[in-house]
């Protein structure tokens, strides 16, 4: 399958209370790396091991927790143009805007944009590529399967968000028809099978690079997710959290809908966290899977199978 156009989830600016805190957990539990700081923004970029690109993760103070933007990478700058022509055509978006170069360091220009469901998301082409110091004789040659000096967690990459709003049509017609997604998951209402609750999309072979919920609140957050490669991983991680008495929420566990082992948990500011593994293979002719809202127990928590209400009413 030739992907083109959105590549992949890029980054994600997350608003954090007290930077200090945050950074320990986000480096000594999650296993994340620090690249570089903003001290006049008041922001810090990290990375996981097995990313090629300068960052992924930015944790900026603020007096809010939640989620200032998701970033999307692209295949080209030719793309990146096109795409925001798109965005601006389909008058499905608000608060249009370019970021310069280097607003991000090492990152090229950014097209950012509000989606219906309250949410900031940008496009961008150009980040510097670092590598992931696995390789032996030279960056990608030889490599070993993991570097050396991994600590924490150790998630391989950043993998998605779920975010909670309201206008879950007009984003769900935003990413398939303008910015090429599709449908690899969706929840409806038994009574009015299109009347959809939640929409799981996709820019790759992944059951999912981004999740909507709908909820009567505009542009919340509900959690970033990293990726871990076994359920064993996922066992050790909840070993990790237990034993720096991190708040865990929920797991582990595995999801009906996407297949994937988990566990949930916070960071110090009350952002949830979530590490996996599993899941399968998604190519755009696979058909959608339908889950009905009285069967939301299993689709979610698929061992006990019944909700629990925190986790669907805590968001940040």
């Amino acid at each position: 399958m030739a992907v083109t156009g959105v590549l992949r989830p890029g980054h994600v600016q997350i608003r954090v209370l007290e930077l200090e805190p945050a950074l320990k957990h986000y480096v000594d539990v999650l296993g994340l790396t620090e690249v570089a700081r903003d001290k006049k923004k008041k922001r810090v970029f990290l990375k996981a091991w097995d990313e090629h690109d300068h960052h992924s993760v930015v944790l900026r103070e603020a007096d809010e927790a939640g989620m200032d933007y998701m970033g999307w990478k692209v295949d080209s700058p030719a793309t990146l143009k096109s795409l925001a022509k798109d965005i601006e055509k389909s008058k499905l978006c608000q608060d249009l805007e370019w970021i310069p170069v280097g607003e991000h360091p090492e990152t090229g220009e950014r097209f950012r944009f509000t989606i219906p469901t309250g949410h900031v998301m940008e496009l961008y082409a150009e980040k510097k590529y670092v590598g992931n110091n696995c390789g032996t004789d030279g960056q990608n040659v030889n490599p070993d399967p993991w570097p050396d000096g991994q600590h924490g967690i150790s998630p391989s990459r950043y993998d998605h968000c779920l975010l909670y709003g309201d206008d879950l049509d007009g984003t769900v017609k935003l990413f398939r028809e303008v910015l090429g997604f599709t449908l690899a998951e969706k929840v409806v209402t038994k009574a009015d099978p299109n009347f959809m609750i939640g929409a799981f999309l996709t820019c790759s072979n992944k059951a999912h690079d981004v999740a909507f919920i709908r909820q009567p609140v505009k542009g919340k957050f509900h959690h970033v997710s990293f990726e871990l490669g076994s359920w064993e991983k996922v066992l050790r991680a909840s070993d990790i959290l237990s034993r720096t008495k991190t708040s865990i929420d929920i797991g582990p566990t595995r999801h009906g809908i996407t297949r994937g082992e988990t566990v949930y948990f916070f960071d110090p500011s009350g952002n949830r966290n979530e590490v996996f593994c599993g899941g399968y293979i998604h190519y755009p002719d696979r058909p959608t899977i339908t889950w009905y809202d009285e069967t939301l127990g299993p689709a979610i928590f698929y061992h006990d199978r019944k909700l629990n209400e925190a986790f669907l009413s805590v968001f940040t």
